[in-house]
């Protein structure tokens, strides 16, 4: 069935048919532009979202070595990545189909044109053929007409007797020229009738029916288009989907490969310090023939014991914090352990960078020897400000290499005399068991007691949350039992009794 036969009569249906197939190609591409806006905006969105969670400084580098703050960052590279995706749809659909259906829907507006066009100029020739029909046909009813009335009126010249030969033959003469003239009207709507019936036929049986079977296949063509682009609305996603999925994978190992176990150790390896505990307390005996000791002696603290690193503890930072000083080269600040890891790390990367530095002179030495060998190929003393120059980095990379082994070295004995010092204050007790003299003892003990060394004032206040450490307030006078031996803290002693490490930079020393 086509819509040429079927629908020989139904112009104005089809005429609105199609157009209402245009409008909805046009629905469609103005669909697809806003599906292409909503995606580009839940890109931009991801990408946003991903950027302020992303970690950034040298601190975050180093939480992201722990295996739950690392695929944190991997989920949102993942996301990154998926938003990168959700662009490409967007940017698929809009150029596949939008940019596509657009072009194709210019044409298919023109080719509708063209078809409309051509059948109302064939429906305007039938009419203008059949109003040639109507009007031979109006004048051959004239002519008839005149014909039959002139005819009667010679009849009747004819048998008036009154009537002369002259006015008969004339009346005759009359009769049969009208007569002629309705003859020839006659011939003229005959085939001006045969003419337009043809012309009707072809009409209505070939032109009309090919323009609107053009039409009909327009019409599918569009819809069949219009088929593919749904389709393709489709099709564009499903491609990325392995993409997404691979996406959404990654996110899901981030998470399964997190190790807690893995992360404590981590943790572990970071910050330990490597001190040894702390032995016991020697038991002081003061009822052996030694008076009691006077309320002022209350006051001084019991014999000191050996130094103990103040392990640190996470707490906010106080504007007198932000002021101190910056880290030590030797990063001396820092726990035995983390020094002697720092100093190591530092010492590798020396190596690394002068390993390349060397191997770069090498190369440049044989280009050297290359050029002598050969002139053409070069000018040997165009490369002596880069000998130059490597030489000069890698007298100081070995310079900077022996520094840092320099300090590595301390840091390993440093550790193995305070190891020692707590090995031997562990042992103390057994020390007891040795002969001596008890009265021998009790004096050592009162020599022990320290006496301060300095005086000096809290410039900030300082929370001593850690072991070995204690609270200061800004502006408090504090006596100096211990000074800095080069690690960055200080022993000090309060005006209540309290005696602990405090960090060096916190303090100004009395003059």
């Amino acid at each position: 069935m086509d819509w040429g036969t079927e629908l020989w009569d139904q112009y104005d249906g089809i005429d609105k048919h199609t157009q209402s197939g245009l409008d909805l190609v046009e629905r469609y591409i103005k669909f697809v532009k806003e599906r292409t806006e909503i995606e580009q905006s839940y890109a931009k969105q991801l990408r946003s979202l991903t950027k302020k969670y992303a970690k950034r400084g040298s601190k975050e580098e180093q939480d992201c070595k722990f295996s739950n703050h690392g695929s944190f960052q991997e989920i949102l590279n993942e996301l990154n990545d998926y938003a990168g995706q959700r662009e490409l749809i967007a940017e698929n659909m809009m150029t596949g189909i939008c940019v596509e259906l657009t072009k194709y829907l210019q044409e298919l507006k023109q080719e509708r044109k063209t078809h409309l066009s051509d059948a109302k100029k064939a429906q305007q020739t039938l009419e203008s053929s059949f109003k040639h029909l109507e009007s031979t046909k109006k004048r051959f009813a004239k002519e008839w007409a005149e014909a039959d009335k002139a005819t009667q009126q010679a009849e009747k010249t004819e048998n008036d007797l009154n009537a002369t030969k002259l006015d008969v033959e004339k009346a005759k003469t009359h009769a049969h020229a009208r007569t002629h003239t309705a003859e020839e009207c006659r011939n003229d709507y005959a085939a001006q009738l045969q003419k337009y019936n043809k012309e009707q036929n072809l009409f209505y049986y070939s032109e009309i029916p090919q323009i609107f079977n053009k039409l009909q296949d327009m019409d599918e063509r569009r819809i069949r288009r219009l088929a593919d682009g749904y389709c393709q609305f489709s099709e564009i996603e499903k491609k990325v989907l392995p993409i997404i999925s691979k996406c959404l994978e990654g996110i899901s190992a981030a998470g399964a490969k997190i190790n807690e176990k893995q992360d404590s150790i981590l943790f572990i390896e970071q910050h330990k310090s490597g001190f040894e505990r702390p032995g016991d307390v020697e038991f002081e005996d003061y009822s052996q023939g030694i008076k009691p000791a006077t309320s002022d002696s209350s006051l001084h603290p019991p014999k000191v014991r050996a130094k103990l690193w103040p392990f640190s503890k996470k707490h906010k930072i106080s504007n007198a914090e932000k002021h101190t000083p910056p880290a030590a080269e030797d990063f001396s600040h820092l726990p035995p352990e983390q020094r002697k890891k720092r100093l190591q790390a530092k010492i590798d990367d020396i190596t690394k960078e002068l390993q390349k530095t060397q191997d770069q002179s090498d190369a440049l030495e044989k280009m050297k020897g290359v050029y002598e060998q050969n002139p053409q190929m070069g000018d040997p003393s165009s490369l002596e400000p880069q000998i130059t120059e490597t030489a000069q980095n890698i007298g100081r990379l070995r310079g900077e290499l022996a520094k840092y082994e320099t300090w590595l070295s301390e840091a390993i004995g440093g550790e193995e005399s305070v190891n020692t010092i707590n090995n031997n204050t562990q042992h103390g007790v057994a020390a007891v068991d040795q002969p001596h003299n008890i009265y021998t003892e009790f004096d050592d003990e009162f020599d022990d007691v320290q006496t301060p060394i300095g005086q000096c004032t809290a410039l900030y206040t300082f929370e001593g949350n850690s072991e070995g450490t204690i609270s200061i307030m800004e502006g408090e006078l504090l006596s100096i039992m211990e000074e800095d031996k080069g690690d960055g803290w200080m022993r000090v002693l309060r005006a209540n009794g309290e005696e602990g490490y405090i960090p060096s930079s916190y303090v100004k020393l009395a003059p």
